[in-house]
């Protein structure tokens, strides 16, 4: 099977830190893959590489075949893990932004999902709840026709009941010969949708499995391997 993303030998330093520790991983297309890792693993660093946000210092990282740059910025549809949005605009501007910005912007789509998480599009985002923009930034990102949707920390921010629902508009809105790349603390919450995951620690791939074989031959949920791996 084809891959959209490949990383060899993948390093990025910061000053006193080895973020990424030479990663060499491969993501297919048509895959749901959890990347998951204690806090300061090194998801975001490899997120932001993806996205083309930070330059690596050594390896290679390339998306579709191309280093991340202007034309893997046309094909990623990418979910930060802080909201980027200004609260003075309300959220019909902001779909009208987005539908100007990228071409594969899914207007009718947006609304749709809008729709069945009631939320007005007239609403400023200054009067929504910190989940309602969360959810309003997901619908965003879900509304591309993209390749690869990168998404750190998707459902953090929202309450336990909307979870379900969020992971339900994940998982019947992205393109089912497309790939999503999905980082999270909240594994027991978001297993249920992975097709494989990559197990991430001080900036080594120390685990890549599908969450098939985990079950099967391990036995274990992918949450009680998490714990085991990383003794949580």
């Amino acid at each position: 099977m084809d891959s959209i993303l490949e990383c060899r030998g993948l390093t990025k330093r910061f000053p006193g830190c080895l973020a990424l520790n030479a990663v060499n991983l491969s993501v297919a297309k048509g895959k749901i893959v959890g990347l998951l890792g204690p806090n300061g693993s090194g998801k975001t660093t490899l997120i932001k590489l993806i996205n083309g946000l930070l330059t690596p210092d050594g390896g290679t990282i390339t998306v579709s075949g191309r280093k991340p740059g202007v034309e893997t910025k046309k094909i990623i549809s990418y979910l930060p893990e802080r909201t980027y949005l200004n609260d003075w605009m309300d959220v019909r501007t902001i779909l009208d932004f987005f539908s100007d910005f990228y071409a594969d912007f899914n207007r009718a789509k947006a609304y749709d999902m809008l729709q069945r998480l009631h939320i007005d599009p007239g609403s400023r985002l200054k009067t929504l709840s910190k989940g309602t923009k969360e959810k309003v930034q997901l619908i965003l990102v879900m509304s591309r026709e993209a390749q690869l949707y990168v998404l750190d920390e998707p459902i953090g921010g929202v309450d336990p009941a909307a979870r379900d629902y969020i992971l339900d508009t994940i998982l019947s809105n992205y393109r089912e010969n497309a790939s999503l790349i999905l980082s999270t603390h909240l594994i027991a919450d978001v297993e249920k949708i992975l097709d494989e995951v990559i197990f991430i620690n001080r900036g080594s791939v120390v685990l890549t499995s599908s969450v098939d074989d985990i079950r099967e031959h391990e036995g274990k949920s992918v949450d009680a391997m998490f714990r085991e791996v990383f003794r949580c």
